[in-house]
C-alpha cells in the first residue's frame, strides 16, 4: 500500500468514531454484504462515515492490507476494526455491538 493511500485511510478514520468501507453508499449500496451492514448501523441509529471502495482501486485494496482482513465490508470505532457483515450481524443480535457503538 501506498503511504498516499495509508494517510488517507487514516484521515478518514481521525475525522469518523465509526466509519464503514463498503461497496457503494449507504444510500445506494453495491453489494448484500454492505447493504445489511448499513442496515444494522441505521437500527442502532449510529451515525457513520463511510467510503465507497468502487469508486479507488487503491483504497479497495489498501483498506484490506490496513486492517488485514480481505473482504469489503469493514466496519471501524475508535479507529479499530471491528469486522465485516458476518461479524457485525453475530454482534447486533447478542447486543454486543450496540454497547460498543454507545460507549
Amino acid at each position: 500500500m501506498s503511504n498516499d493511500s495509508r494517510q488517507r485511510i487514516e484521515q478518514m478514520l481521525n475525522d469518523n468514531k465509526v466509519f464503514l468501507f463498503m461497496k457503494g453508499t449507504p444510500s445506494f449500496p453495491q453489494c448484500g454484504f454492505s447493504a445489511r451492514a448499513v442496515a444494522i448501523l441505521r437500527e442502532l441509529q449510529t451515525e457513520f462515515g463511510s467510503f465507497n471502495v468502487l469508486e479507488d482501486e487503491e483504497i479497495r485494496q489498501g483498506i484490506k492490507e490496513f486492517g488485514q482482513w480481505p473482504t469489503i465490508p469493514q466496519l471501524y470505532f475508535n479507529k479499530e476494526l471491528v469486522g465485516g457483515s458476518d461479524i457485525m450481524m453475530e454482534m447486533f443480535q447478542s447486543g454486543e455491538l450496540a454497547k460498543l457503538l454507545k460507549e
